[in-house]
């Protein structure tokens, strides 16, 4: 999905810039460490829960994930 684009004209100044100069590419060494701790943070943490404790975070998210306000 795109980003939306800023509402700040600066912002958005900058972001044009980069494109038209093609200076977008992004930093190898930050994507890999990026992707070196993204990628084992969430398995590394469920295994130091307990089940119990796993069930009541759960229980948790979806209470309030179904107690927003619906919009229609």
């Amino acid at each position: 999905m795109p980003k939306r684009a800023s509402k700040d004209t600066n912002v958005t100044a900058f972001d044009l810039v980069q494109r038209a100069t093609g200076e977008r590419e992004k930093n190898q060494a930050a994507v890999a460490l990026g992707k070196l701790g993204g990628s084992k943070g969430g398995h590394a943490r469920a295994a130091k829960l307990s089940a119990k404790k796993r069930t009541a975070i759960a229980k948790l998210a979806a209470r309030v994930r179904w107690s927003k306000k619906q919009t229609s």
